[in-house]
């Protein structure tokens, strides 16, 4: 394995990008409904790292600025094969394995996570791989070394293989329909007032350097921009409530995810008959905590392979797969 085969997982909000042997890990926030620089920062890529070999993955596909997923597909693939040159290109599809010219394109659709669970399979054996990022969760079954969920989103969705709830950009609102503060209940705004990048922020799971999406409200990401955005999702600002009740609503915050979490969890786990837990992602520590509640073996991502490599390991699983072929 080398730094000449690199592993890409292109997302709506984020393009993460690392090489088979782990030397090259990349985080870049690209949104595609935003006049996206995709095109250009792929060939910056290409430009700098030149690979022998690129191995894709994608979920950006389901961004609202495409009319439907293949579209999304087709322009995601189009900004890849351009920038690095289709046969230096193979794209990992949601049964885990490389698309072939006969393939449905379709079958491109969301399948960052099928590239992990291949991976983690056939060095971790029969578990529950889950992958909490920026954005979602994905709770996968892994049995006999090959992945049982359903092969999208919308399949995912309804089997609880698939939690659309993230360390980063989940809106509050959606997490939380009321906060206690003190001996009080209260409900919440339902606008994007604040996300979840701003609870962690504030309890300290993530740095300003690990907050890379954009903030609600367009200010800065210290902990007071966080406290302020915080306040809205009950209305009020920083004259209006205390301190420590901030606090508190960010701890709600991390338990309501957590019991989430814990939820689906259990769900494909008995489903499956699984009890033990590979845990990935920059949400690792929701992970470790979901399994604690359900009493599931833990295994972490990041004490195996670097915590820089679990925050990117749909790209790193990818090009791994491509590099060394199992």
């Amino acid at each position: 394995m080398n730094s000449k085969v690199i592993g890409l997982d292109i997302g709506g909000a984020n393009t993460k990008l690392a090489s088979s042997d782990g030397a090259i890990v990349e985080l870049h926030y690209l949104p595609l409904w935003k006049n996206t620089k995709l095109p250009e920062v792929l060939k910056e890529i290409a430009q700098q790292l030149q690979p022998e070999k690129v191995a894709v993955v994608m979920t950006g596909e389901l961004a609202d600025c495409f009319e439907d997923k293949e579209q999304g597909i087709r322009f995601i693939k189009s900004c890849v094969d351009s920038a690095f040159g289709p046969s230096k290109v193979s794209y990992i599809n949601s049964t885990g394995r490389f698309q072939s010219e006969t393939d449905d394109i379709r079958e491109l659709a969301a399948a960052n996570w099928a590239a992990s669970a291949g991976l983690i399979g056939k060095e971790i054996g029969d578990c529950i791989f889950v992958d909490v990022g920026s954005t979602t969760s994905d709770i996968i079954p892994i049995l006999s070394g090959e992945h049982k969920a359903g092969l999208t989103d919308f399949e995912r969705l309804v089997r609880s293989e698939l939690v659309y709830a993230g360390t980063l950009r989940t809106n509050l609102a959606a997490l939380l329909e009321k906060v206690k503060l003190g001996q009080t209940w209260c409900r919440t705004a339902s606008e994007l007032f604040t996300t979840t990048a701003d609870a962690y922020l504030l309890l300290g799971k993530i740095d300003e350097n690990m907050y890379t999406c954009e903030t609600a409200d367009g200010a800065g990401r210290n902990k007071t921009d966080a406290m302020r955005r915080l306040a809205r999702l009950v209305c009020a600002d920083l004259s209006e409530i205390q301190e420590e009740e901030i606090y508190e609503i960010a701890a709600q915050v991390k338990e309501k995810q957590i019991s989430v979490l814990a939820e689906a969890i259990s769900e494909v786990a008995e489903k499956n008959g699984l009890k033990r837990i590979a845990a990935a992602g920059l949400g690792e520590f929701l992970i470790k905590e979901a399994a604690e509640k359900l009493g599931f073996e833990c295994i972490s991502v990041s004490d195996r392979w670097g915590e820089e490599i679990s925050k990117v390991f749909p790209a790193y699983a990818a090009a791994r797969l491509l590099a060394k072929p199992f």
